[in-house]
């Protein structure tokens, strides 16, 4: 069983970079994706519910990660789906993690520059700005007024990856 997935959504969090032991460079970061409908009796966009992932990259894809993604931007990512479960002080508790094989900005949103890095150095690509930042933006795609990309997500707990209650 294939358990590929893609989400569009909006990265939630800050990225953090680590080393495994083994020395494999990793990144995460939690995306939430909330599904958005017209509706025609109130003549306006609706927010469904939101589902939380948390994103893993490794190696190569880890530092470009840390490099061009940041908190409210929209992404789209493209990886392998794994639920995880645990029990604690006699509750189930359930995590959904995505181990990315690749990740890109949702340009449906806002425009992007890409810098390929070709060994060890960064090429920027032409027409890029300097440094080749990118610059993904929320520009009023789906009917929000262009409202700020981080406006309609809810606070949560980084560690545990759970809405925090009196966000929601």
């Amino acid at each position: 069983m294939n358990d590929s997935i893609t989400i569009r959504g909006f990265v939630a969090t800050e990225i953090k970079s680590s080393t495994t032991p083994g020395g494999v460079a990793t990144a995460s970061f939690r995306l939430g994706s909330t599904e958005r409908r017209f509706d025609r009796a109130a003549n306006a966009w609706v927010d469904g519910i939101t589902n939380w992932f948390t994103v893993q990259g490794y190696r190569q894809l880890a530092g470009n990660m840390a490099c061009s993604i940041r908190k409210g931007q929209p992404v789209i990512v493209a990886g392998r789906l794994k639920i995880r479960t645990w029990e604690s002080e006699g509750r189930i508790h359930h995590a959904v993690d995505i181990d990315a094989d690749a990740i890109g900005h949702d340009l449906s949103w806002g425009a992007a520059n890409f810098t390929r890095n070709t060994g060890g150095q960064q090429q920027q690509s032409e027409g890029a700005g300097q440094g080749g930042t990118t610059g993904a933006t929320r520009q009023g795609s789906g009917g929000d007024g262009g409202a700020d990309a981080t406006e309609d997500l809810p606070d949560f707990d980084e560690e545990t990856g759970e809405v925090k209650e009196d966000a929601a």
